[in-house]
């Protein structure tokens, strides 16, 4: 490192700590002037807020990111950092033009018949800037702030260092801020990259051209073009339209038998519900200024850059989280955060993670489904999470701030709205495709994995049992003797059980062979797997009869 970039850091080093101590965060004192703190102790989320946003564009970014992880952080704060916003100037259109003219390499008006000089909106990243291309089609073009890439490096080497420090003490320890940390500067660096946006913006509105659930000509993502983008410049298709929340369309008092709202808040309801359990690729970002109400009365969503993914196990997860609740069944709740976390601590006590689920259930034991919000529901999961130090992916965060957010505009759009009845006409379809896939064949190859994947998991998943069962007996002061034999014997049985469902996978791979087969060759793997499992299968009958125990 030069001496000149060695100066710049400890000159924002000295900044950064005189604002930290000017809005008195004791502990981050501690940890800035090399002292240790084990007890970490938050600003509250308007101190919090201030902080970030007297330290720059690029701490807003790290706030308005870290608004998107409800599993690290209470709901108040949550709110706080999501209204987030830098106090910071646009660019001149002097710097802007010289940026576009380094990006694109040839004189503007080669590519833009007319552009606007003074910018639509200015961020912490970027700013936007409407024009109009040589073919006549009117765009937004996200254009990067000058030196931002410079300012964001030199401060993730600050922030990786303070997480190195608080890595020290146990609330470091316990949350592992370097790989939180990490993740995070990981996330602000690609979002430098507008192409990543340009690519996700696409595969939305892509996934969003077709659904059984709503008419996809109600709603648009704007289209990319790619001839015209960069790392630092975006260019997009131009919608005319406001945000949603102010757009002129009557309320239910002033004509009661209007129903365009009710019908755009069921196309917005089920366009997200399609993208979190269907395509598992959904808008991470959906506040009000995100939705736009065009003037030929289309839905939009813009700003793609925030995006969530869901993997299909963890779509029937949160289906079943979600009948959990409905059901009143912390029993259920508990089984599935563990199912849902990266990895459970052995400091997790799962009786007491149970009965927080019960603590927290109790609320809702005399409401309908009507008077549930979902949003809070799933907060309030998180919250427990936490609290039993059971550590969820990053998607669960993002999955919950995006359901917030979608609850939140739906009723201050739309006052009237039954969740429960946007629901009900999806959940049969949702949960046939999770039981059945698309084809008949699909579902056979998946249960034949899943049966292999029970059979290979459930010797070792007993032991975990055992030894979380032994491990427990002092806490709850019981004693299980004789605790080898027990093992064993369920291991003998889980291996039976493992060894059955090898058979059965076998004998239902060769009946879908011999199903479609058309070659000799084929008939014959078929006739091979079938007697292989027989022989197995007498084999496994054998050992059986010859253990003496067939009760």
């Amino acid at each position: 490192m030069s001496s000149i970039t060695k100066t710049k850091t400890s000159s924002r080093q000295r900044e950064i700590i005189e604002i930290v101590l000017g809005n008195g965060w004791d502990y981050m004192r501690g940890i800035l002037t090399g002292g240790k703190s084990d007890k970490p102790q938050l600003p509250t989320p308007e101190v919090l807020s201030r902080i970030l946003v007297q330290l720059g564009p690029f701490y807003v970014k790290f706030g308005q990111l870290l608004s998107t992880r409800p599993d690290l952080l209470p709901p108040k704060y949550i709110e706080a950092l999501t209204a987030l916003q830098a106090n910071v100037p646009p660019v001149s259109w002097r710097e802007v033009e010289q940026s576009l003219e380094e990006q694109y390499n040839q004189p503007l008006d080669k590519i833009f018949s007319t552009l606007n000089r003074e910018p639509i909106a200015a961020g912490s990243i970027a700013q936007v800037h409407r024009a109009t291309l040589i073919s006549g089609v009117e765009v937004a073009i996200k254009v990067q702030r000058p030196n931002i890439e410079r300012i964001v490096n030199q401060d993730i080497n600050i922030i990786k260092g303070i997480a190195d420090l608080v890595a020290l003490s146990d609330f470091g320890n316990d949350y592992d801020v370097v790989t939180l940390a990490e993740e995070f500067t990981n996330a602000v660096l690609a979002e430098l990259d507008f192409r990543k946006e340009a690519t996700f913006t696409d595969k939305l509105r892509e996934n969003l051209a077709k659904s059984k659930w709503f008419d996809p000509k109600k709603i648009v993502v704007p289209q990319i073009f790619w001839d015209y983008t960069t790392k630092k410049v975006l260019v997009m298709e131009w919608l005319d339209g406001t945000p949603i929340l102010e757009a002129d369309i009557p309320t239910f008092e002033e004509k009661p038998d209007d129903n365009i709202r009710t019908e755009l808040s069921t196309v917005l309801f089920r366009a997200f519900f399609q993208q979190i359990y269907i395509d598992g690729f959904f808008h991470a970002d959906p506040h009000p200024g995100n939705i736009f109400y065009l003037d030929d009365g289309r839905l939009a969503l813009i700003d793609c850059g925030m995006i969530g993914r869901l993997d299909p196990r963890t779509q029937q997860l949160l289906t079943e989280m979600l009948l959990a609740v409905v059901d009143i069944d912390a029993q259920k709740c508990a089984q599935l955060t563990l199912e849902l976390s990266e990895n459970i601590s052995l400091k997790t006590n799962i009786a007491r993670l149970e009965n927080d689920y019960n603590i927290m259930l109790r609320k809702y034991y005399n409401l309908s489904l009507s008077q549930i919000n979902f949003s809070e529901v799933f907060y309030e999961i998180l919250q427990v999470s936490r609290d039993n130090k059971v550590k969820l992916p990053g998607n669960m965060g993002l999955y919950a701030k995006s359901l917030a957010n979608l609850e939140g505009v739906a009723r201050q759009f739309n006052p009237q709205i039954n969740l429960l009845d946007e629901i009900k006409p999806l959940t049969i379809d949702l949960l046939r495709r999770q039981l059945l896939g698309e084809t008949p064949l699909q579902t056979v190859f998946r249960t034949v994995l899943d049966l292999k994947s029970v059979g290979l998991r459930s010797p070792r998943q007993l032991d975990v049992i055992l030894d979380r069962l032994s491990s427990e007996t002092l806490q709850f002061n019981l004693q299980i003797r004789e605790l080898d034999n027990v093992r064993r014997s369920l291991d003998d049985s889980a291996n039976r059980l493992s060894f059955s469902i090898v058979v059965g996978a076998l004998i239902v791979g060769a009946a879908i062979i011999s199903t479609g087969a058309g070659t000799a060759q084929l008939m014959l793997l078929s006739n091979i797997l079938f007697a292989v499992a027989s022989l197995l299968g007498l084999w496994l009958v054998i050992s059986i009869l010859r253990s003496g125990r067939l009760r």
